[in-house]
């Protein structure tokens, strides 16, 4: 697509438009032509001067000669009139086209956006993954609305043609020969002009890369706003922001002072032709009397010139400024530079008859050397479930984002019931299948929208009963405005184990053929793993379904499990024929839970050295308390200083709880870093993880309960000596229900 045929091509949607832009450009130039050359027989009329009319120029003759017929008193309010009337119909077109004009760009910028929209749905995701959403998002907004300014600029400057046309002709009609002195003397204004012109495009090359840049680098901070947070690089994404900033402002302003020099530089070279002008005329016309009446025709028409030459010029500047960002928008819809699948015109079947089948797959990433997929030869049943494990990077994504045509494959092909998926129509193959993977995604909408999304026409009732069976219904019905409840950017007001919950209620509603797990549950808390892996229990049940597991316990059950590395199948089987093989399969699962023994049992070992820390501190804090709430001490002081003792101890062992839980989640990452085939541990370990985190939260509540009191009672706030004794009674009751809690958990962790 060449630049003049994006350009015209979006242009020519609008012939209406386009129409009336030149219409009323060419009757607003006919007009100011008009009125201006008018104004000199009127001026001449009222100061007693039009005896000169007699020698002047035949078009003034023409035009003075419709008044003649009037009594010669009312000739100059006629006249008067006229010129003002044709100075109304100068503006009213002139404002009729600024409107269209207007309207046009608005439309192709809008034209733009939307077909850059549309191409964004059609091309293959692989150019999303490869492609800055910064660099989509500037594209669509601040570029379009470039490449509509230059459309709009380009038809404007055709119309500023149009009128320099006819005050070309007007001078022409009036002295030839000053025409041409005119033309070699304003073609000095033209060469200057046009290195500003130059120099403009040049800066809106620059102006492009960085309002680029800046799009870019804001997006990337807005949608790692968590990751910044947490890496406290606030004020280093802020300084990054500040350069973007900084670089866009300063191309923006040498822009705006490159075009506002074309103005003042144009108004002097012609002052000066003019001053030029008026003493060579003197050499052309020898009759004083000639002289006045061209002279001073000739000099209106051209200060009415002069500015439709400046505003020509800075529409030049205007275009050549943002010129570069059509090159950018033809790049960008450009369907030759882009993968785009093939779509066939079958529908996708309601229900399977015989499965899928994954025929000698093979498949590689854009760009690269080697296959990520090497002969994938598998077969899935309808109404079964097929498991794929492995390490990372063996293929197991790629291999099920071939099934809802994220992307086809290189080799091979996979059949539906025989037929090749590429020959279904492609809404209804994605229209068929449910996807729920770990990433969930959900819109800034409210919950029932989102249940809904890509379901329409869901009636309530099915809305209710998806969410009852994601087991979600519960939790809805618990938010401030239920279903209408809006959750927030990518749904940040809910749990995971909410979100994952409403993804799966979204393909419940969807009633899919076909459907893919990736590792759904993943980075959940046991609860939340418990309720959503009941729900996928419903979704899944009676359908054709795909799994992505890193957790071997998730599924055993599974009809197949197939055993990928390294781009290939290399184990097909149910668990317990796998298992019976003592192969791969069975290394994963047995080196699975025997790193989760391996980790009970540091975890245990961490827990009984903080257990034995507390109750050693305990020991003495406990005997302390006894001794103030049983009134056992001789003096003041010495109760004070066992108050303050234990106040400081509380402090020491709430630190040391502190300090176990900071322990606990190191190891749970270093675990889940070691253990290469997910990201969650075992549930026998989650379940002590767990434990142990309950524990130490409730230990910290009741130690908080401690400080709080015995602070109070060393800064002697308590209003009577009753009120003292019942804290530090409470405080007491709090000491030994720690100690026993940690003596109970510590001796039923040594027995696993």
């Amino acid at each position: 697509m060449s630049k003049r045929r994006l350009l015209w091509g979006f242009a020519r949607k609008y012939p209406a438009l386009m129409f009336l832009s030149v219409v009323f450009g060419f009757t607003g130039a006919l007009f100011a032509g008009v009125g201006t050359t008018l104004l000199v027989p009127v001026i001449l009329r009222f100061v007693g001067q039009d005896a000169l009319l007699k020698d002047g120029p035949p078009i003034l003759q023409a035009l003075f000669s419709p008044f003649n017929a009037l009594p010669e008193e009312y000739q100059p309010i006629a006249m008067a009139g006229a010129v003002i009337v044709v100075i109304a119909l100068k503006n009213l077109t002139g404002f009729l086209g600024l409107y269209t004009s207007s309207k046009l760009q608005r439309g192709l910028a809008a034209d733009l956006r939307l077909s850059g929209c549309q191409m964004l749905l059609d091309v293959d995701l692989s150019y999303h993954a490869r492609t800055r959403t910064g660099d989509i998002t500037n594209k669509l907004g601040a570029e379009s609305n470039r490449v509509a300014s230059t459309i709009s600029s380009m038809i404007k400057l055709f119309m500023k043609l149009l009128s320099i046309t006819v005050f070309i002709v007007l001078l022409i009609s009036i002295s030839w020969q000053l025409t041409i002195i005119v033309a070699l003397l304003l073609s000095t204004v033209v060469v200057l002009n046009q290195w500003f012109v130059t120099r403009a495009r040049t800066l809106g090359q620059q102006l492009s890369v960085a309002s680029r840049d800046y799009s870019r680098g804001l997006l990337d901070m807005l949608l790692g706003m968590a990751l910044v947070r947490t890496s406290a690089m606030e004020k280093t994404e802020l300084q990054k922001i500040k350069s973007f900033v900084q670089n866009l402002e300063d191309r923006q302003l040498m822009s705006q002072f490159n075009s506002a020099a074309v103005g003042p530089v144009t108004e002097i070279a012609s002052i000066t032709c003019l001053m030029s002008i008026v003493i060579i005329s003197q050499f052309i016309f020898k009759d004083i009397e000639a002289l006045s009446a061209v002279l001073l025709t000739y000099l209106v028409i051209l200060f009415r010139l002069l500015p439709q030459l400046s505003e020509l010029n800075s529409l030049r500047s205007s275009v050549a400024n943002t010129l570069p960002s059509v090159d950018i928008i033809e790049d960008f819809l450009s369907r030759t530079n882009k993968p785009f699948m093939r779509a066939g015109d079958r529908p996708f079947p309601d229900h399977l008859e015989q499965g899928i089948h994954f025929d000698n797959i093979r498949f590689a990433y854009e760009g690269a050397d080697d296959l990520t997929l090497k002969g994938i030869e598998l077969f899935l049943p309808k109404g079964t479930t097929l498991a794929l494990v492995g390490g990372s990077g063996a293929g197991k994504s790629t291999l099920a984002d071939l099934l809802p045509r994220f992307a086809d494959p290189s080799g091979g092909k996979i059949t539906v019931d025989g037929v090749d998926l590429r020959d279904f129509a492609l809404g209804t193959v994605r229209r068929a299948m449910g996807i729920v993977s770990q990433d969930t995604f959900l819109f800034n909408t409210s919950v029932r929208e989102n249940i809904a999304y890509g379901t329409a026409g869901a009636t309530e009732e099915e809305l209710y009963d998806a969410a009852r069976r994601a087991n979600a219904l519960e939790f809805i019905e618990q938010l401030p405005r239920g279903f209408d409840t809006p959750i927030g950017d990518r749904g940040v007001m809910l749990s995971g184990g909410q979100r994952q919950r409403l993804a799966i209620a979204r393909a419940l509603i969807s009633k899919p053929t076909i459907l893919i797990l990736d590792e759904a549950t993943s980075a959940l808390d046991t609860v939340s793993e418990r309720l959503v892996q009941e729900a996928i229990e419903n979704l899944s049940r009676d359908r054709t379904t795909l799994v992505i597991a890193h957790r071997l316990s998730t599924i055993q059950n599974a009809d197949q499990i197939a055993v990928m590395e390294k781009g290939k199948v290399i184990e097909v089987g149910s668990h317990g024929q796998l298992l019976a093989k003592n192969g791969h399969y069975a290394k994963l699962y047995r080196m699975q839970f025997a790193a989760e023994s391996q980790q009970l049992v540091t975890a245990n070992e961490t827990f009984n050295r903080t257990s034995y820390e507390i109750r050693s501190r305990l020991n003495v804090t406990i005997g302390a308390l006894q001794l103030l709430v049983e009134d056992w001490l001789d003096s003041p002081e010495e109760a004070q200083e066992l108050i303050e003792q234990s106040y400081k101890s509380s402090i020491r062992m709430l630190s040391t709880m502190e300090l176990f839980e900071d322990s606990l989640q190191m190891q749970k990452a270093l675990y889940r870093k070691g253990n290469k085939g997910g990201n969650a541990v075992t549930p026998k370990l989650t379940a002590r993880y767990e434990t142990f985190t309950k524990t130490s939260y409730d230990v910290r509540g009741r130690l908080n309960t401690m400080i709080g009191s015995l602070r109070f009672v060393v800064d002697d706030l308590a209003d009577s000596a009753e009120e003292r004794v019942s804290m530090l009674k409470q405080t007491y009751d709090s000491a030994l229900y720690i100690f026993d809690t940690f003596e109970t958990l510590e001796s039923a962790g040594n027995q696993v």
